[in-house]
């Protein structure tokens, strides 16, 4: 079997069944694990690198508005791989080739390729798709594995969870400029560490939010996760967040309790690590409950004297 991955998630699906030596090619945001860093890439992205969150948050809207895509397929090369299967999704219009595109592109290949959209809302959504997956290319004992152990890990962070006294009221942000609430199954992975996210709604799309509603909410902590960016890139954001009328009096910020983590690696991506993405959460709100299992990064701690030159100062932690 030849198969072409259009999402990092389904990539890691892929490669969690051991089926990695079958990929010929991914998109240009496919980077884990490390082997598939050599596959030819099938997409590409027309948001310049260099463009300020403001700026995407503009260019996303505007392709929202006009149904012209941010994300490219490069049919030749597509074309060239001859897949069998095809993994795509229908589960947010910006963050990946649209499944239309998906669709006409594979009925101009030869052989017409199988098609399989995964569009997981909830952790619940997630373990389906590694599931459904799973039963597509024969592996279905394989996948069931893979859940099961998945489950035990999530399992084990609820139990700690539930024997908290006091469970922060949280705010897990998407974006920053503007701000955007988190969506889909993060508010679910807020609850399942031991917070109350009281701004995203669980099994729902994100939204832009207004500052106002933020500072309401007077989030004990906060953990701003922005969509595609690293802990770095997100980094260079957070000293603007200092002129926000009510930020700097927020309980989270007044605590030293305001985390930068892996929006690009973890938390954005529905597939297996999104269990890793539960457990950093999980101790980025109770530490000494949630031990971070070996091999994950910490969140960055960010202090109120760090905040207007964060990217240098940031602590782990």
């Amino acid at each position: 079997m030849r198969i072409v991955s259009l999402l990092p998630s389904a990539t890691e699906m892929v490669c969690a069944l051991g089926l990695e030596e079958y990929l010929v090619g991914v998109t240009h945001e496919c980077d884990f694990p490390p082997v598939v860093n050599s596959l030819p890439k099938v997409t590409r992205s027309l948001i310049p690198a260099s463009a300020s969150s403001a700026d995407i948050d503009r260019l996303v809207r505007e392709q929202l508005r006009t149904a012209q895509a941010l994300y490219r397929l490069d049919l030749p090369t597509l074309e060239q791989l001859r897949p069998d299967l095809i993994v795509t999704q229908a589960l947010c219009d910006v963050c990946a080739v649209a499944e239309d595109e998906v669709r006409s592109a594979a009925c101009a290949l030869p052989g017409t390729p199988r098609i399989v959209s995964l569009e997981p809302q909830t952790l619940t959504g997630v373990f389906d798709a590694v599931r459904h997956l799973a039963e597509v290319v024969g592996m279905d004992q394989k996948g069931e594995e893979i859940v099961r152990k998945l489950k035990v890990r999530v399992e084990a962070v609820a139990a700690r969870s539930a024997d908290l006294q006091h469970r922060p009221r949280v705010a897990l942000l998407e974006w920053l400029d503007p701000p955007f609430s988190s969506g889909h199954w993060g508010p679910e992975l807020v609850r399942l560490a031991g917070g109350r996210e009281g701004i995203g709604r669980e099994g729902q799309r994100s939204r832009t939010l207004r500052w106002d509603e933020v500072i309401k909410w007077q989030p004990e902590v906060i953990v701003i996760a922005c969509c595609g960016f690293s802990v770095e890139r997100t980094l260079a954001d957070l000293p603007r967040m200092w002129a926000v009328p009510g930020w700097q009096t927020l309980p989270a910020v007044q605590s030293d309790r305001v985390y930068v983590v892996d929006g690009s690696q973890y938390f954005s991506r529905p597939g297996p690590r999104l269990v890793d993405s539960l457990e950093i959460l999980a101790h980025a709100l109770y530490p000494a409950v949630h031990p971070l299992p070996v091999g994950l990064p910490p969140p960055v701690r960010v202090e109120r004297s760090m905040m207007t030159s964060c990217g240098s100062k940031a602590q782990v932690g």
